[in-house]
Parts: C-alpha cells; sequence; structure tokens
C-alpha cells in the first residue's frame, strides 16, 4: 500500500512538473511578441521624443534626409517609403487574388483526386522557395522583359516588385482558400444541386459565401508576407528613395530601407531612430493583420450562432 502512495505521489509529482513547464513555455511564447512590440516602442518614439519630429511630419512628409548623428535637425519624411510599400503590396494582391481563386476552386471542386495529389504539393513547394531566388529570377528575367517592353532606362520598378510579391504570395492565399472550400459540407453541394443549380451557380452563390472567412484570412495574411518582405523586393524595386509617380518608376519600401540602411546607421543617431519607426510601422501593420483576422473569425461565429 505504501508503494502504491509513493507511486501516485511521484506521479502526480511529475504531472505537476509538466505542468508547469508547459505553462511557463505558453506563457512565454505569448510573451514574445509583447516584448517585441515594446522594445519597436522604447527605440521607435525617440523620433518624436528625442528629436522631435511629428507623427504627420514622419509619416505623410516625402523629405528624406535624417541626420546621422544624435544632434538631429535632418528630415524623416517616411512617406515616400509607405507609399512604395502599400503600393507594391496592393498591386501584388490584384495580380494574385484571381489567380489564386481559380487555383483554389479548381483544386476543391473541379480537379480529380489524382489532380489535387498531383498539383497541391507543386503549390505548396512555392512556399519553401528561397526570397533570393524569387529575386534573382525577377532581377534577371523579369527586369530585363518589363525594361524591353516599356522601354524603360532600367526596369527596376514598383511594377517589377508587385509581379515578383503576388507569385511569393500566390500559394499562402491558394492553400488557405482551397481548405476553406473543401472544408463546406458536401451536403451543401448536393442541396444546391437538388434544387437545379448548376456546378457554377453552387460554387459562387453556396461554396465561396460559405468559406469566405478562411479566404478572407488566407488573404490578410499573404498580404502580410508581402509588406514583409525584404530581400526579393529590394533586388528588382531599384532602391531609389523617392517619391513612386507610376508603375514603372523605381522606389523603395519600408522593408527594403531598413534592410539595406540599419547597418549602416550610427546608433543613438537620428537615422537610426527614423529606421526603427519605421521598424515600429511595420509591426503595428503586421498586428493590424492579425487583428482582422480574428474579427472576420469572430464575425464569421457570430453569423453561424444566430
Amino acid at each position: 500500500m505504501a508503494s502504491l502512495q509513493e507511486a501516485a505521489l511521484r506521479a502526480h509529482r511529475r504531472e505537476g512538473i509538466a505542468r508547469s513547464c508547459i505553462t511557463l513555455c505558453g506563457v512565454g511564447a505569448a510573451l514574445v511578441p509583447f516584448c517585441i512590440g515594446a522594445f519597436l516602442i522604447l527605440q521607435g518614439s525617440s523620433t518624436f521624443t528625442q528629436f522631435q519630429h511629428g507623427i504627420g511630419e514622419f509619416l505623410f512628409s516625402t523629405q528624406w534626409a535624417p541626420n546621422d548623428t544624435a544632434a538631429g535637425g535632418g528630415a524623416v519624411g517616411a512617406g515616400i517609403f509607405i507609399a512604395g510599400s502599400i503600393m507594391t503590396c496592393i498591386l501584388a494582391l490584384l495580380f494574385s487574388l484571381p489567380i489564386s481563386m481559380a487555383s483554389a476552386i479548381f483544386l476543391s471542386e473541379i480537379a480529380p483526386p489524382w489532380g489535387r495529389l498531383l498539383i497541391r504539393p507543386a503549390v505548396e513547394l512555392f512556399v519553401g522557395i528561397p526570397s533570393v531566388v524569387y529575386g534573382w529570377i525577377g532581377l534577371t528575367v523579369l527586369v530585363p522583359l518589363l525594361r524591353s517592353l516599356f522601354h524603360t532606362q532600367f526596369g527596376f520598378s514598383v511594377l517589377a516588385a508587385s509581379c515578383v510579391l503576388a507569385v511569393m504570395i500566390f500559394p499562402t492565399i491558394t492553400s488557405m482558400a482551397a481548405d476553406a472550400l473543401l472544408a463546406v459540407p458536401k451536403d451543401w453541394r448536393s442541396a444546391s444541386y437538388a434544387l437545379g443549380a448548376t456546378r457554377w451557380e453552387t460554387i459562387y452563390r453556396v461554396v465561396i459565401p460559405a468559406a469566405r472567412t478562411g479566404i478572407f484570412t488566407g488573404i490578410v495574411l499573404g498580404l502580410a508576407r508581402a509588406l514583409g518582405e525584404a530581400l526579393a523586393v529590394a533586388m528588382v524595386i531599384g532602391q531609389m528613395k523617392v517619391m513612386p509617380t507610376s508603375l514603372l518608376s523605381p522606389a523603395s519600401t519600408l522593408t527594403t530601407v531598413i534592410a539595406s540602411d540599419m547597418g549602416g546607421a550610427m546608433e543613438g543617431g537620428e537615422y537610426s531612430a527614423a529606421l526603427w519607426t519605421m521598424a515600429l510601422i511595420l509591426f503595428l501593420f503586421s498586428s493590424l493583420f492579425i487583428y482582422l483576422i480574428h474579427r472576420i473569425a469572430d464575425a464569421s461565429q457570430l453569423k453561424e450562432v444566430s
């Protein structure tokens, strides 16, 4: 009897230790993004507190000439980089979304089983390709092609960066949209066919509306991927710190400027503080995307309950 009690005590002790370790890991993982956010706020706020620049000036001004010393006094208008990021991401989404949705519909509704087994891994293979490969292909193939088609001087442009990003976010949107479409119960399709609907009417009137939460989630994640990409974009966008005036003009984005300039900026200087502030903006954009995903999911669950 005593041995059984000791064994039970040891089992409870091991269970308590395991529970404590799992809880510690879970809490630690949850605290990491908050710590990153606090660090970025601490570093990025010096643009406004130490160097006395306004938030409006930073977000909307197009004058970019920060002083690389602690004396300050330069211009830190990051509007040109914010505009470059928004243009490339929105254009990439416009290029990728129709193809991604068509591919997802084909995989979930039209392709035979052997076709899904063949095409789905091929689509997911895009995710594993390194960013530098996308950038190198864009640099050696896409940029010369755009230069010859539109007779521009260089070929580096917002359009080139958007095309590369469109290919990079294609597998994310396609995979999540296909999973969302496959999750729609087959009985719903059968009921639609029984009422006389065609396959296409069933797809766009029944299946797609039922899967909209997963589709929107894939779109938001793809947009977040496009916003955070640096290396591939830097290789084809031209890296010129000017306001993009057309799709064929060179530009820069928040990520490309941070990646290229952070290593050479003096620690504690105005230039370094402005780059930290741009990193903070990217973090806030990512947080906004995560919030939108949760709002979409909550809205869908509330509608299902009602």
